[in-house]
């Protein structure tokens, strides 16, 4: 039994090994592609040639189509075959008699329970076009896996990805919304498994991105010589990644929801009560009572506020003096609109401003002003409040690929627009996601769209996180928040998840006690262990110095030695910007 049990431990002791060598076998590629607008460092990206395909290919094979269309099936319909550039470089070109055109397909084994991350290289033969990766599944499911505006002349990069809960054979394609040719190349399709993928982003991402080694130097301060053999301690006081919650008006009478909100999340939205419909219901009668007291509630907790929204481009949110106003009423309407929110908030009251909501899938604006109305209102509420980043936010960019209207090629392409309007270079601007999910998000489409998306050098943040009711919507929740979290670029998150007397939007996080429910519970959970980075002790060296590895946020830090009378404390803040190497905290005993 011994000589039985001490060979069944070696055993588990080399798969424990092998599993964790697997976890970290292929490392995830955060490489993405944009074309973005010729500004200041932005340069025009028109590539005559594609990249080499991410992680060789994957498990697609012949994935540069070097040798013909070999492993690649040409359905019914579709007239494919290879052709070379004038610089050699070789790529499967499909046409398909009427629409929408689809490329050449590859049957791949795919395997249960395994994230599979997309991207290929896309042209079409005239004009641009949609264009979209569509795996159909071993259960014979047609998901969309990525899309993207292909264009004649130069390459674009598709990004995307799905997950297969099943085993079997799963064909990978393309297809187009119009009858053109598509061009194909650097195709890759790379499976993960669930565990690989967590561990990209808890150890890859989220343990480098939210975390920085600090130089401590303990030196007394009556000579400034170094005090070795000091026990140095961090304590958290406030986390510095932000995480927040929407606030509804109820929360002026009710301190239950109070307590409960405060002492959970340290960024609010007001769900509508900064709204233009909420402030100016009747023109010409502005009444910001309730937003002020709002705002100064949070102040009281030390929750930061983002300003949402100055403008909403949807028609159906618009009032009827406002739907009734002629081109130059209008603008004056909305010029005294932006300098009353504005002006009132701006200066550092908001984090944030919202500034034309949804303007990819709306065009109230744009119908009544032309074209360049939104570029226009970034660029007054620019001039008003310059120091506070201005968010294009828009949903269904980050949720699923479907939305034509809404795809990371066009949301940036928006941004470009507003980017190159005159006088706009200087514009604070960052990248919103609203994140309304379905019952089952798409994380690696996720997770590659805001890759995709991070090309801009803009801050992100997802502004309304939440999922719709399904069996498993708090496990679907935490998969969201924890690829938020994990991602390198994104700088912070708020939850849609308002607490109402009558309901909540999409999804309750407590009951009306404010006793919290299964993802209320799953809310809780990772705010503690975002919180919680317990430091040991650490003892300073001959020259008074010691290194903290330590997670953003304000800390404070305290020194003790027998030479002291009393301990000394410090409060440090440790971000991005700190490292042991070039920002050394000294501190006098």
């Amino acid at each position: 039994m011994n000589v039985f049990m001490k060979k069944f431990g070696i055993i588990l002791l080399l798969f424990s090994f092998f599993r964790g060598q697997m976890v970290q076998s292929v490392p995830y590629d955060h490489t993405a592609s944009i074309e973005a607008s010729v500004y200041g460092l932005f340069l025009q990206i028109c590539l005559s040639n594609p990249m080499i395909p991410l992680y060789s290919g994957g498990v697609i094979k012949n994935s540069e189509f070097n040798v013909g269309l070999t492993d690649w099936t040409v359905p019914l319909g579709v007239q494919a075959t290879v052709n070379r550039s004038s610089s050699g470089n070789k790529f499967a070109e499909a046409r398909t008699d009427g629409q929408p055109s689809r490329t050449v397909y590859q049957t791949v084994q795919m395997q249960p329970n395994t994230h599979y991350s997309l991207s290929a290289w896309l042209q079409v033969s005239a004009g641009t076009a949609n264009v979209m990766a569509v795996v159909r599944t071993p259960d014979g499911q047609f998901v969309a896996a990525g899309a993207t505006v292909a264009k004649s002349g130069c390459w674009s990069m598709i990004k995307g990805g799905m997950t297969s809960y099943s085993s079997g054979q799963g064909q990978l394609y393309f297809e187009a919304d119009a009858a053109v040719a598509i061009w194909v190349d650097s195709v890759s399709l790379q499976p993960f498994t669930f565990d690989e993928w967590d561990a990209h982003r808890q150890q890859q991402s989220a343990g480098r991105a939210r975390r920085s080694t600090l130089g401590v130097v303990v030196a007394r301060g009556t000579d400034g010589a170094p005090v070795p053999n000091a026990t140095v301690t961090a304590e958290l006081l406030r986390p510095g990644f932000p995480f927040g919650n929407a606030m509804t008006r109820e929360i002026l009478d009710n301190p239950a929801y109070e307590q409960w909100f405060t002492s959970r999340f340290t960024v609010a939205t007001f769900e509508n009560e900064m709204k233009w419909y909420a402030t100016e219901g009747r023109q010409g009668h502005e009444d910001y009572r309730v937003p002020d007291a709002m705002l100064a509630l949070a102040e009281r907790h030390g929750v930061r506020v983002r300003g949402h929204n100055v403008f909403w481009d949807d028609q159906s949110t618009q009032m009827a003096w406002v739907r009734s106003l002629g081109p130059d009423e209008l603008r004056a309407a909305m010029d005294k609109r932006l300098r009353s929110v504005v002006s009132r908030y701006g200066g550092g009251k908001v984090i944030g401003w919202d500034v034309v909501n949804e303007n990819l899938h709306w065009s109230f604006y744009e119908g009544k002003l032309g074209p360049d109305a939104s570029p226009a209102i970034y660029h007054q509420v620019g001039k008003i409040d310059g120091e506070t980043p201005l968010f294009m936010n828009e949903f269904n960019t980050v949720e699923q690929p479907v939305d034509m209207s809404a795809m990371a090629s066009k949301y940036v392409a928006k941004m470009n627009q507003i980017r190159s309007f005159p006088g706009n270079g200087g514009l604070k601007l960052a990248v919103g996601l609203e994140s309304h999910f379905g019952a089952t998000p798409n994380i690696p489409f996720m997770r590659a769209t805001l890759d995709t998306l991070a090309q801009l050098k803009l801050p992100i943040w997802l502004t309304e996180i939440d999922v719709a009711n399904g069996t498993n919507q708090a496990q679907h929740l935490e998969e969201v928040l924890r690829e938020g979290y994990g991602h390198p670029n994104v700088d912070g998150m708020v939850m849609w998840a308002a607490w109402h007397a009558t309901g909540c939007y999409v999804m309750c996080l407590t009951d009306d006690e404010f006793k919290n429910l299964a993802v209320g519970d799953v809310v809780d959970k990772l705010i503690a262990e975002w919180r919680t980075h317990p430091v040991a002790a650490a003892t300073t060296d001959a020259d008074g110095v010691v290194e903290l590895d330590l997670a953003h946020g304000e800390y404070n830090v305290t020194v003790t030695h027998p030479s002291l009378v009393s301990s000394a404390v410090r409060t440090l803040t440790v971000d991005a910007s700190s490292s042991s190497s070039e920002n050394a905290i000294d501190i006098r005993v």
